[in-house]
């Protein structure tokens, strides 16, 4: 493969090294995410809460290291609802594994995220859409709808889950191309891992305040009994290991965004839909449709095509 990054040589090899990794720790999180709801009964709301609290803890070096002198901004609404659109689409993901949708499908789906940033930076942020990125972001969404089995394995509502995280987190992604244009680095980084876990604690204890006063308004696994309740035994070490593993995927894409361009690591990244679907399958039995492999190929194809319509285009501008 030619080297298309505007970072060094070692400095892309090593940050396509560091997204397989990331890619493996999200597809373990995955798994612990299905198996913890169903297995040790703790709620989703619950087990997201847990998840964050833990990650939050590991990255205290990280807030440190960074200061906490760096979340002085003059947009601290903006940040707080770039914080709650983060959090809130890590309550709606987990709460797909506790409903029960095998783990490619949440995985693949996730996949319509480009749709709906390429969507919400043209309305938003006043971006112009090339005609790449379009025919990119479109072939992405037609392989999973093709995955999510309209037609063939039926489309339910528990399928839309992982479409409603997806947009969650481009909201996220798009209100942080937003803040970008006045904030530094530092301060993007630092305000996320500062205030998620907080709206963890606010939608934990607003889902349980709601089932509380209507028991039947929301859909079961939600909600399951004490909000703060923790598995025993086995089930508070996997807990516990979810928690590392979020960490640690959050800080190697950090450190791989920095030694490379990220539209040259993208194609690395996808490598998490195709092991989420091999790790689904081996340690729960969650064999994929055989609609999953057309789809994801026609995902992973529309990243490796805008990877290169991109490069080729970086290529065509250094020589000028």
């Amino acid at each position: 493969m030619n080297q298309v990054s505007s970072a060094p040589q070692n400095g892309a090899t090593t940050g396509a090294i560091l997204m397989v990794v990331a890619a493996f720790a999200f597809a373990g999180s995955n798994v612990l995410q299905s198996v913890l709801p169903w297995q040790y009964g703790i709620s989703s709301t619950g087990m997201a809460f847990w998840q964050y609290v833990i990650a939050s803890v590991l990255a205290l070096p990280l807030i440190l290291r960074i200061g906490v002198r760096n979340l002085r901004t003059t947009q601290p609404l903006a940040h707080e609802i770039r914080a709650f659109a983060s959090a809130l689409g890590v309550h709606v993901f987990v709460y797909g594994f506790a409903s029960g949708v095998p783990i490619w499908q949440m995985v693949t789906l996730l996949s319509t995220g480009p749709l709906f940033i390429i969507l919400g930076s043209t309305l938003f942020l006043g971006e112009r859409a090339t005609t790449a990125r379009l025919a990119a972001a479109l072939a992405g969404f037609i392989g999973a709808i093709i995955i999510s089995g309209v037609g063939a394995e039926g489309l339910t509502w528990a399928t839309l889950v992982p479409i409603a995280a997806a947009a969650l987190w481009a909201a996220t992604d798009v209100l942080t191309k937003y803040l970008a244009r006045t904030e530094k680095p530092e301060t993007l980084t630092i305000s996320l891992l500062v205030l998620m876990t907080p709206n963890h604690l606010l939608i934990l204890l607003a889902v349980n305040a709601v089932g509380w006063l209507a028991p039947t308004l929301l859909p079961a696994g939600v909600t399951t009994g004490f909000p703060f309740a923790l598995p025993a035994g086995n089930g508070l070490w996997l807990l516990l290991l979810l928690g590392a593993l979020t960490a640690a995927a959050q800080y190697l894409l950090s450190v791989a965004y920095k030694m490379a361009d990220a539209t040259y690591l993208q194609p690395f990244g996808d490598l998490k839909v195709a092991l989420g679907g091999l790790m689904g399958w081996i340690f729960l039995g969650q064999l994929p449709g055989v609609l999953f492999w057309p789809g994801t190929l026609l995902i992973i194809g529309a990243s490796v095509f805008l990877f290169w319509v991109e490069a080729d285009k970086r290529q065509k501008l250094s020589l000028a």
